[in-house]
């Protein structure tokens, strides 16, 4: 089907959320029962409420990547998310994103029938990610970062973050066709939070538009209750919705294709008048 299938240019595809892990920033150990084991029922019940809401496309993510998450091991990974990805496969027409860093783990849920490889590091933790997705002809989103969840906002830097980001996303871009991927399967991912500023997390959002035309690929916006919008507003993360919503809707407005959300029902409508926006802007006053 492609990227284009998937992450239509007429809308903005909306990416739904589902943390199967205790320690993801805003709803860790949400999907997870008592014991510590994931609840296959709070997942059932969570991605229900997603798609109803709006949600076209649902994330499942086994390995928090906040910033100063520890790495746990792919088996661990596979174990938190492999249920998980059947029974969404079973569940739901959606299409299934695999959130993960590592080819094993991409493969076990593609394997599955999951049809998206969300890589928020961009193939630079496992450059074998590329041929596991070439391989299932799946989508790949490729995520930018620097250094790992462990390190990243230890003091980032940049002298240009938008040419910066955009040039280590075209080498990003160039390994994954390299590998197999055709440019159809590829989608980009500025990196929100990702050994960013906060100037740079709102350079990148403002700018998406010129992202976009440089790199020439649908690009996906995941800030949704990150800690730049808490340092915006004050709110602490279980109060973010009302400023990812905001920031959905500026996102939408300077030219993103999806946005990855927790809360999908706020987005679809926050996306809804951000790319009305868009379509009435004035391009002879740009």
């Amino acid at each position: 089907m492609g990227s284009d299938g998937i992450f239509p240019p007429g809308r903005v595809t909306l990416v739904g959320v589902l943390n199967v892990t205790p320690d993801s920033f805003s709803d860790g150990g949400v999907l997870l029962d008592d014991s510590g084991a994931v609840s296959l029922d709070r997942v059932l019940t969570t991605a229900r409420g997603l798609v109803e809401s709006g949600a076209h496309v649902l994330d499942v993510g086994g390995e928090s990547t906040r910033p100063g998450a520890s790495e746990i091991s792919a088996e661990e990974e596979i174990e938190r998310t492999a249920s998980a990805v059947e029974m969404l496969v079973r569940e739901f027409d959606v299409p299934i994103s695999i959130d993960t860093r590592r080819a094993s783990v991409a493969n076990s849920a593609l394997s599955a029938g999951a049809r998206i490889v969300n890589d928020v590091s961009g193939l630079s933790h496992d450059v074998t990610m590329a041929e596991v997705a070439a391989q299932y002809d799946a989508v790949l989103i490729l995520g930018h970062s620097r250094g790992t969840p462990a390190t990243m906002q230890d003091e980032p830097y940049y002298e240009d973050v938008l040419a910066e980001v955009a040039t280590e996303l075209e080498a990003c871009i160039g390994l994954a066709r390299k590998s197999g991927v055709p440019s159809h399967n590829l989608v980009v991912d500025p990196g929100i939070g990702f050994g960013k500023r906060l100037e740079d997390n709102l350079q990148l959002i403002a700018n998406l538009g010129w992202l976009r035309g440089r790199l020439g690929l649908p690009i996906m916006v995941g800030a949704s209750r990150k800690g730049f919008l808490g340092l915006v507003t004050g709110d602490p993360v279980g109060d973010r919705d009302i400023a990812s919503h905001a920031a959905c809707a500026v996102a939408s407005y300077a030219g993103a294709d999806a946005v990855r959300v927790h809360d999908a029902a706020g987005a679809r409508r926050a996306a809804a008048v951000g790319r009305a926006l868009m379509k009435a802007r004035r391009k002879d006053l740009s």
